[in-house]
C-alpha cells in the first residue's frame, strides 16, 4: 500500500486558539519522532473567518496511521486536542480524509 495524505481538518473553540495552537505545534514532531509520517513538515492553514478552523496535511507512512492509533504519545495528544473543538455547521469538530496522488487522464 502506498503511502497516504491526509487533509485533517479541526474546528477550534474561539476560546480554545491558544491551547489547541500548542498541541498542534507538537503533533507533526511528535508523529515524525514515532516514525509515522514522511520527512515532509506538515503544512498548516488557518481560516480567516471567525470561530477559527485549521487544516493540517501531512503524508502517513506505510502503516504509520495504524499504528499512530495504538500509540499512547499520539492517543494522549489526540484526547488533549478533543474538548478544544466543536461541532459547527453540521460538520464534525475535526474530520481525516485520506487522498492519494492521481494523475488526472493518465
Amino acid at each position: 500500500m502506498a503511502n497516504e495524505t491526509v487533509i485533517c481538518t479541526y474546528r477550534v473553540r474561539p476560546a480554545a486558539e491558544g491551547a489547541f495552537d500548542s498541541l498542534l505545534a507538537r503533533h507533526w514532531d511528535t508523529l515524525r519522532e514515532l516514525e509515522l509520517v514522511t520527512e515532509q513538515r506538515s503544512t498548516v492553514f488557518r481560516s480567516l473567518d471567525e470561530p477559527p478552523t485549521y487544516v493540517e496535511i501531512f503524508t502517513w507512512v506505510e502503516g504509520g496511521f495504524d499504528r499512530a492509533h495504538e500509540h499512547p504519545d499520539v492517543l494522549s495528544l489526540w484526547e488533549q486536542m478533543d474538548p478544544l473543538l466543536e461541532e459547527r455547521d453540521g460538520m464534525l469538530k475535526w474530520e481525516f480524509p485520506h487522498f492519494r496522488p492521481v494523475s488526472p487522464g493518465e
